[in-house]
């Protein structure tokens, strides 16, 4: 257990000197390439803790989003389902307690929410807030009320009969949440575009310094996908930035897409590739230009794959990315799975492969992460390399465009 924390405690020192060098950063967008796995959440975090460090007594200096604005994986743990399994009547999500969510309810209303929500969604799809007034101790020391909006419920409207009540997918959940994340950064974008903070509608993003926002693209189709990345370039290119004084953004993916087109759209991103080495350390390298054409992504999967079996060090997360290499080139070759290019490994042993690379693209244990693969694994991420490499033409075409 003492080997694990002491583990554990350098690879977040590592991070966190990946985040010292983003906040250290004079530029207004720095957009980072990173495969899944790779560290984006915990390096979201790490930025959190530089710009918005708490005090001794465990609280923070001052309210995170007077600093910086994220969203993360741990944004979306604000938002909890309640199933009501006992009753099956009410189905709704918990909303924790925070300080964004009210703020935007209470500043804006639902309207923003609602549109950016079947923006990326269902137009027939209605997300509704029930306020809630309680009772606070103010600074003065004197109660007032208050009003909060501490769940929310769904309806549907579609063939011409409104459904309530209703659960999501867990997609339309991760888009809920980006939308009201979006409507946030909108409203705080809009305030802040006026420089005399004097004639500003709220004053509590004056000290604004950050907005880190980590791969909100999981649950999107390549539209919206699309739809998104333009959304969120137009926003963050009408933000005021002068003379090195303005919100600063980062922006995290894994999705190459995604991180293509936010490089063309927005004006003059830094660009970066995360890459987490085997002893636990992290590369932030900079890369120039759009991701297929910095670092040819196929390619850029090939060699890391390569090295790999070269130097006897194959991992288990390196049939992550096969199966990513995989699926890319069965898109590009236009078969309707990437497990059609299976049918070309040796000895019937197509299934076999198939499973063994699903169950290790999806682990959900933890232990997996560093378990130590087998000989017999190693071979067979040679012999799925071997596959593409030596029976499908995408990869000399790739070389030939690169």
């Amino acid at each position: 257990m003492p080997e694990q924390v002491e583990a554990q405690e350098m690879q977040e020192d590592k991070i966190k000197a990946v985040a010292e060098k983003l906040v250290e950063s004079d530029k207004k967008v720095q957009l980072i390439y990173a495969f899944n796995g790779t560290g984006k959440t915990r390096l979201s975090r790490a930025v959190k803790d530089l710009v918005a460090p708490k005090a001794e007594n465990g609280e923070e200096e001052e309210l995170t989003r007077r600093k910086i604005l994220y969203y993360s994986a741990f944004t979306e743990d604000l938002f909890v389902w309640d199933n009501d399994r006992d009753n099956d009547e009410v189905r709704k999500i918990d909303i924790q307690p925070n300080d964004f969510t009210d703020w935007i309810l209470n500043f804006q209303g639902d309207e923003g929410i609602v549109k950016n929500f079947r923006r990326y969604t269902d137009e027939k799809l209605t997300p509704e807030f029930p306020p809630k007034v309680v009772q606070i101790t103010n600074e003065q020391g004197r109660r007032e009320n208050r009003t909060t909006y501490p769940e929310v419920k769904f309806s549907h409207g579609g063939g011409g009969e409104l459904k309530t009540n209703i659960k999501i997918s867990k997609g339309e959940e991760s888009n809920f949440v980006w939308s009201v994340f979006l409507t946030l950064l909108q409203e705080v974008v809009g305030i802040l575009e006026e420089p005399d903070q004097t004639k500003r509608e709220d004053d509590q993003f004056d000290g604004l310094q950050y907005v880190f926002i980590d791969d909100p693209v999981s649950s999107l189709d390549e539209n919206h996908l699309i739809e998104l990345a333009f959304d969120l370039a137009g926003l963050i290119n009408s933000s005021r930035f002068e003379g090195g004084a303005g919100v600063k953004f980062i922006l995290t993916t894994h999705n190459p897409l995604f991180y293509n087109v936010l490089h063309k759209e927005i004006t003059n991103p830094a660009g970066h590739l995360l890459e987490r080495k085997e002893d636990g350390s992290f590369v932030l390298e900079e890369k120039r230009g759009a991701a297929n054409k910095s670092f040819s992504y196929h390619l850029y999967l090939r060699q890391i794959l390569e090295k790999a079996i070269s130097e006897d060090n194959i991992q288990k997360f390196h049939f992550n990315l096969l199966r990513n290499l995989y699926e890319k080139t069965a898109n590009f070759l236009g078969y309707e799975h990437w497990t059609k290019l299976l049918k070309s490994v040796p000895d019937d042993r197509a299934d076999y492969l198939k499973k063994l690379t699903n169950h290790y693209s999806h682990r959900e244990l933890s232990f997996e992460e560093v378990a130590e693969p087998t000989d017999q694994q190693k071979q067979d991420i040679d012999i799925l390399l071997k596959n593409l490499i030596n029976n499908y033409g995408y990869f000399s075409q790739e070389e030939q465009n690169a």
